[in-house]
């Protein structure tokens, strides 16, 4: 895989457009070129910033001692009027003094071209700017506010993003710009006292500190300015240098592709400069006085180059999908037999409770054990054709080309599922849906529907306990103690109407077990047009690579984690053979968009057209001028398609989309129209998808029978929600916001106009603009007249449903170019009305509107820089519906960025599911509630497809020990209850060690009933690990019944010391203990043993 070429040669095969080779296939060459240069510091470029980091992440998890740095490009465009963000400065400053230090320099470099021919500052300003601080030191907080200024911190009353700082009585707080969380520095008098890094959404501690580096948050020192004027680096510096001056004469390996994508920036330097010159300010300076000229780049790589990573039109560096198949783990099987006998095979996991689960399912099922590794180097030490298990950060299998080890990942054999956390959709379902409160219906999985009276304490033989109070039919009552609250779910749907459970008497029991009957028949439906839908075949799209790179180019920002995850997840779709339906569910603003753009692009460039359906004309408009400014030059041809459209103009698009010659037609449902027709239409984009009902969307999928579907939205509606929870549609979710964009705060009142003149007054004075949203148009003209009164001196304009349409339109317009202090419109605000200036909002009747409606409308303010404020006005003196209020509060509570989704779902729950196989099946829904009902409706989904599903188990443990979270350790009856529901919830040792630092960080140190809580539910989770049926303790001696025999097999390969037996499937450990704790520490060391035997 890695050839020794000259960049002349890498240049050559530039044009090639196979795949790279696997992350972790990569990330094995330059471990073994490092290790073999002995610690000489090694430069590797990779193709892309992404891929670059990725590769540093695999290669600290191949040896965590290595020190390796990842430096990457600006995540702007150059000459861009935006500056690269304070997080990517200051991680590239941070490197450039680690490279300074003659002692202590990186062992491995990983960057990108676009990195290394930036220019940079000059070695010599170090000495003035690096800044230690420890636990002891003198510090003078004028001296230090200084410095932070001086570096680039900007001051805040709220410290949330890289580069930001705030003083505040006796504490620090400032993000460290290369950090990847914010610290907390505070002080007694004038000395440290701690330092320790916080979670700046929770405000929590997350690891202590004896030793903090501050790193400038500016590659320009001591000079504030205007935003951009990075781009004119060299004016602040007497000379800048390049990274190969900070990197010295070090071998450096390159991608295939590298010299392609070095000349591509050198264009865009040009083209950036061109553009730049033409702004009414200080023309730029010229193209080389920040970058590095093409010559010397040449020269400078070629000196340092011993090799190249090549693309690979092979497939041996790539693992089978197993996951793909019948029946993984026999594929699996299959495949190390016929290929890997004489390969070291290693079996990946993202964490150490996956590996071990992981490496105990592949003991269980391939009949061999998979015993830990912690290194790479181990692995390559090994004798080939030894089975490992190894904790790695990836989600791809890879076979090494120069040694022969094959790494299968716990994705390829049990899919995404199987070893992800809770993404963002599933989080938010959990923690809306699944949280208790007392009054609540509640479903127990052995006595049906009850109410949720109280949690209660009692004096049991074990100590004190508590126990949930359940009422029931004739105000008959259940306990059930808390650790028994896994047999709880919360009702979770619309609540009227339903029926109490009577305690005695078989009913529940018989509804119970019709309930599955059905759950499984609908199923078996529901994988059937699953299955139907993989069965439909269409042409793979597969872009010309290079004009795609070129389009991608022109977006001046780098992907958020959750845009990329999402845009793969696309491309992959695109280049399945089968037809996409993806729907991404992204808040207003987030950056749903650029997604739609590169999918349109890749479609294009593999040679089929493009719809992208809007739901209203502003909105199509937006869309238009963002397609044909992203497709210029690049000869696509852009058409817009609505109600604006000339008659003439109209016939044109609909002979050019006929005979292929528009390649792209962005409009609204005017496409679905009889006279439209497509000579190839591979790609239809449904933006607000939300806005479109059922005939629309069928008459959309009537546009092509193979093309492929990508649907977006902020507030899906609960349909498409939940047929995204339960596979019918694949769903992305993207929760990072823009680094500027700030949460929206929501506050429901009555009517006040005295707030109403203080609002709008108020933004006006800053120089914004405020919209006032009526639910009817005969709301407008009353509203009118109020606000003539309120605020007479300003300009209020309006929009609504009735007025024409090119009044409408030309109204928006006017609005979003600063004219107008006031809109004052009905929802057709909802989409496609993009005004940075507009920060305030007033709602007229909320309780007119639905949740997501809502939101969307909300979302219109704060897109800028500002915070958004919007006011829900309810009538005074009127008094809301329960259910009605309850969305309100919401809304309200849910005023965080990101919360479209969890809007959504509370929707969900608040509404249910609507119908998706039927009217029974929401009948059944109605029995059991929506948060049961889809948990069994999953797992039998699984069942249907043949996938690998972890049984509802419990293991039984008498140890004659009770733990609980005492009443006066967390008052609120309410948090305690979802507390013990948490730890019931979690599956793995870490989420148990997460939960225990959150415990100490909100309610303070644990007492010692709590902490024995926490160690009982580890012991629960080692007892599933294990597959422990029954653990049983006593005075004398320790009990483990297994499961089944597998299990027992497995734990039967270890010789156990004096003590231990093992007849059948019963583990007996003769040991005499005297107190809890004693029978605690005897359990742990029986399960140590256990584990060492199955490990």
């Amino acid at each position: 895989m890695l050839q020794s070429l000259s960049v002349e040669a890498q240049a050559a095969q530039a044009e090639k457009l196979a795949p790279l080779s696997p992350i972790g296939a990569t990330a094995a060459v330059i471990h073994n070129e490092a290790t073999k240069r002995q610690g000489q510091l090694l430069l590797y470029v990779a193709q892309t910033g992404r891929r670059a980091r990725d590769l540093a992440d695999m290669l600290l998890a191949f040896d965590p001692e290595r020190s390796v740095a990842y430096f990457p490009p600006w995540d702007c465009l150059p000459f861009d009027s935006a500056s690269p963000s304070r997080a990517v400065m200051g991680q590239r400053m941070g490197v450039l003094r680690w490279l300074t230090n003659a002692d202590n320099r990186p062992n491995v470099v990983i960057t990108t071209v676009e990195a290394l021919l930036r220019l940079v500052p000059p070695r010599s300003i170090w000495s003035q700017l690096h800044r230690e601080f420890r636990v002891g030191d003198e510090i003078k907080i004028a001296e230090l506010e200084a410095h932070l200024r001086h570096i680039g911190y900007v001051f805040d009353d709220r410290v949330d993003e890289p580069g930001e700082a705030a003083i505040r009585g006796r504490v620090i707080d400032f993000f460290p710009a290369a950090a990847p969380n914010p610290c907390r520095v505070e002080y007694d008098g004038s000395r440290i006292v701690s330092i320790r890094s916080y979670d700046p959404a929770t405000q929590r501690t997350i690891a202590e500190s004896d030793m903090l580096i501050v790193d400038p948050a500016n590659e320009i020192i001591g000079r504030a300015g205007v935003d951009g004027r990075e781009h004119q680096l060299a004016a602040f510096y007497p000379t800048l240098e390049s990274v190969f001056d900070y990197l010295g004469d070090c071998p450096m390996i390159i991608e295939d592709g590298v010299t392609r994508r070095a000349k591509a920036f050198r264009d865009a330097i040009e083209e950036g400069a061109k553009f730049a010159s033409q702004r009414p300010c200080k023309r730029p300076l010229k193209p080389d006085a920040g970058f590095l000229p093409m010559d010397d780049w040449e020269r400078l790589a070629g000196q340092r180059l011993e090799g190249s990573v090549d693309q690979t039109e092979e497939t041996n560096f790539f693992v089978p999908r197993f996951a793909a198949e019948a029946h993984p783990w026999k594929e699996l099987a299959d495949f190390l037999a016929s290929s890997e006998q004489d390969r070291t095979v290693v079996l990946a996991a993202p964490t150490e409770g996956l590996r071990r689960e992981w490496a105990r399912r592949a003991a269980r099922h391939l009949k061999m054990p998979f015993p830990k590794v912690d290194t790479w180097q181990s692995v390559v030490d090994a004798k080939p054709g030894g089975r490992f298990s190894s904790i790695l950060p990836c989600s791809q299998g890879f076979r090494t080309g120069d040694l022969p080890i094959t790494v299968v990942t716990a994705e390829d054999i049990g899919g995404q599922a199987a070893v992800r956390s809770a993404s963002p959709a599933a989080s938010a379902f959990t923690s809306l849906i699944d949280g208790f409160a007392l009054g609540d219906a509640v479903v127990h999985i052995e006595h049906g529907v009850g109410i949720l009276e109280a949690l209660e304490e009692i004096q049991h033989d074990k100590g004190r306990r508590e126990v949930l109070r359940l009422r029931y039919a004739d105000d008959a009552t259940l306990m059930v103690p808390v650790e028994e609250i896994g047999a709880l779910w919360r009702y979770s749907g619309e609540t009227s109407g339903i029926s109490l459970d009577k305690l005695k008497g078989g009913r529940w029991i018989e509804r119970r077990n019709e309930l599955l009957g059905n759950v499984q028949k609908t199923a078996v439906k529901l994988s059937d047009l699953a299955g139907r839908r993989k069965t439909i075949r269409t042409r793979p799209l597969k872009p010309d690579r290079q004009l795609y790179e070129r389009f991608c180019a022109r977006f001046p920002y780098e992907l958020s984690p959750d845009q990329a995850s999402a845009t793969d997840a696309v491309l992959s779709d695109l280049a399945s053979g089968h037809p996409m339906n993806r729907l991404i569910c992204g808040d207003v603003g987030f950056g749903k968009t650029e997604i739609a753009l590169r999918a349109a692009a890749a479609t294009v460039f593999a040679g089929r057209q493009v719809a992208i359906i809007a739901a209203t004309t502003v909105l199509a408009q937006q869309h238009a001028r963002n397609f044909e400014k992203r497709f210029a030059g690049l000869g696509v041809e852009v058409a817009h398609l609505s109600r604006l459209t000339s008659p003439n103009e109209v016939k044109q698009i609909r002979d050019g989309l006929a005979n292929g010659t528009i390649k792209v037609v962005v409009g609204t449902h005017a496409l679905c129209g009889k006279h439209i027709r497509f000579d190839d239409l591979g790609l239809a984009v449904i933006d607000e998808e939300q806005r479109f009902g059922s005939n629309q969307k069928e008459a959309l999928r009537e546009l092509s029978q193979d093309a492929h579907y990508l649907s977006m939205t902020a507030t899906p509606i609960p349909r498409t929600l939940q047929a995204s929870f339960v596979g019918l549609n694949d769903l992305s979710v993207i929760a990072t916001p823009p680094v500027l964009r700030q949460p929206i705060q929501t506050i429901v009142l009555p009517f006040d106009e005295e707030r109403v003149r203080d609002a709008l007054e108020r933004e006006r004075r800053r120089g914004g603009q405020s919209f006032v949203v009526c639910p009817r148009v005969e709301d407008i003209e009353p509203m009118r007249e109020r606000l003539q009164q309120i605020v007479p001196d300003l300009r209020v304009l309006v929009a609504h449903g009735k007025l024409p349409a090119n009044e409408i339109d030309a109204t928006m317009l006017r609005f979003t170019e600063g004219d107008g202090d006031v809109l004052l419109a009905t929802n057709i605000i909802e989409s496609g009305l993009d005004v940075p200036a507009a920060n305030t909002m007033i709602v007229w009747h909320p309780d007119r509107f639905g949740m997501a409606q809502l939101h969307q409308i909300r979302g219109r303010v704060g897109r800028g820089s500002r915070r958004g404020v919007a006011y829900l006005m309810t009538e005074s003196g009127k008094t809301l519906a329960p259910e009605t209020e309850r969305r309100l509060k919401t809304l309200e509570a849910m005023n965080r960025l990101g919360a479209g989704f969890q809007v959504s779902a509370r929707d969900l729950d608040l509404r249910g599911a609507g119908d998706l196989v039927g009217e029974e099946q929401a009948g059944h829904l109605q029995l059991v509630g929506l948060t049961l009902y889809r948990h069994l409706l999953e797992r039998a989904l699984a069942v249907a497809e043949g996938r690998d599903v972890r049984d509802d188990w419990m293991p039984e443990m008498a140890l004659g020990i009770a733990g609980r979270i005492p009443p006066d350790y967390v008052p609120e009856a309410e948090t305690r209850i979802n507390l013990y529901a948490e730890i019931d919830r979690i599956q793995d040792t870490a989420s148990l060690e997460a939960l225990r630092d959150d415990l100490n960080d909100r309610f303070g140190p644990l007492p010692k009933a709590a902490s024995v809580l926490l160690k009982m539910a580890a012991i629960r989770l080692r007892c599933i690990e294990a597959g422990i049926q029954r653990l049983a303790a006593g005075p004398k001696g320790i009990a483990a019944i297994f499961r089944t025999k597998a299990d027992a097999d497995v734990a039967r390969e270890f010789d156990y010391p004096k003590g231990f037996s093992l007849k059948g499937q019963k583990l007996v450990l003769n040991v005499a203990t005297q107190n809890t704790s004693e029978r605690l520490r005897a359990v742990v060391a029986m399960l140590d043993r256990i584990d060492a035997a199955c490990a």
